[in-house]
């Protein structure tokens, strides 16, 4: 009788562990924030095959996939095999959509029943990439190249980007990635956008103005990390990448990407360090759901209105079109300095109507352009 109520005791005692651990699990689970992490596939001359063997590969390590590869969304059949098998592992995908007069498919009556067949992992599409980047540098994209003043650079940007971007968003969330001008972005209404960790840009100024942008304008926002060199094997390493995804992470990204481009090997750049770095990050997010966001915009730099000044040097372009101006330096200065104190709990918005009134009560602090920063 002894030895029963011992064993009776015992299977009381693991089935109450194990309730507690399966309590435990599906807190976790719950706690665990809705971000996606993924890979922009983005190969020239790109197959569905490529695309089965990156998900084969990262399928239980993240969740998102970037259909890159123009060679796939140009052609119907290539893209339906592709979305369908991202889906049926799981996953989620965007798709990259260029100029209409390349299809030999409709892509709105693509995107209608893609959100039909798909249901949510069917998450938007890609159009414009790097509209800012483009406008900063004078790409061969870029949407203004003439421009009286400041302000009227900003009208023209807004308008001929505001007009592509609402076309699409009246079928789907609509994303793009970018390096600069991250608000005057967020104004032409995207979805979100990818601040890019770019080569060694500061990340402190990259999550600054997207974040900033993405909050004044309530959107979502993310980060994508892209080459750090010119040459092989263009990639950053495993280590800076997991390193890149939590700052990412702790600064509030809804979506954490990869730019895998161009195919070095049968996975693109990646390695075996870049794979265990997503592997790590993985764990990393289920088991620390509540770093998540930890490092919030306590203050706010404000920009005088359509101030457009690239912010990666003190003598850099504005708009594009116009040479540094007496504020420029001063600019740099002042974002530096809030780098030395907030790091990445800083946000960079801009003085239009309204918004410092808004700011107020998001931020602990502003500083405007025309204040000293102690």
């Amino acid at each position: 009788m002894k030895r029963l109520t011992i064993a009776t005791t015992i299977v009381l005692i693991v089935a109450l562990l194990i309730s507690v651990i399966a309590a435990l699990q599906l807190y976790r689970n719950s706690t665990v924030p809705k971000i996606f992490v993924g890979i922009d596939v983005a190969y020239a001359n790109g197959t569905p095959t490529d695309f089965k063997q990156i998900v084969d590969k990262v399928k239980n390590i993240t969740n998102l996939i970037v259909i890159g590869s123009l060679d796939v969304s140009l052609n119907q059949t290539a893209l339906n095999e592709t979305c369908d098998y991202i889906s049926n592992a799981g996953m989620h995908f965007i798709v990259l959509f260029t100029k209409l007069q390349n299809y030999t498919y409709d892509p709105f009556e693509w995107m209608t029943d893609a959100k039909m067949k798909y249901g949510d992992k069917f998450l938007g599409v890609y159009r414009y990439d790097e509209p800012g980047g483009n406008q900063i540098d004078l790409g061969r994209e870029a949407l203004v190249t003439n421009a009286t003043s400041y302000d009227n650079a900003a009208q023209q940007y807004v308008d001929y980007l505001g007009v592509i971007i609402n076309f699409y968003r009246g079928y789907a969330p609509v994303f793009t990635s970018d390096y600069a001008l991250h608000w005057f972005d967020c104004k032409c209404n995207y979805s979100a956008i990818f601040t890019e960790f770019t080569s060694n840009n500061t990340r402190e100024i990259a999550v600054a103005q997207n974040r900033g942008a993405a909050t004044s304008f309530e959107a979502d926002w993310g980060a994508i990390t892209v080459w750090k060199y010119d040459a092989p094997p263009y990639i950053e390493s495993g280590e800076e990448l997991y390193n890149d995804m939590i700052i990412a992470y702790r600064s509030g990204a809804k979506y954490i990407i990869v730019f895998n481009y161009p195919k070095l090997n049968t996975y693109g750049l990646l390695e075996d360090e870049h794979f265990d770095a997503l592997t790590r990050f993985w764990d990393y997010v289920r088991n620390n759901p509540h770093d998540f966001g930890s490092q919030k915009a306590k203050v706010a730099y404000i920009l005088p209105e359509n101030y457009a000044f690239g912010l990666r040097r003190p003598d850099d372009k504005i708009w594009g079109l116009f040479e540094p101006d007496d504020l420029s330096e001063k600019v740099w200065s002042d974002v530096n300095k809030l780098i030395d104190q907030y790091g990445f709990c800083f946000d960079i918005i801009y003085d239009e109507p309204g918004v410092a009134t808004v700011a107020r009560s998001r931020y602990e602090q502003l500083f405007f352009w025309n204040q000293t920063i102690p």
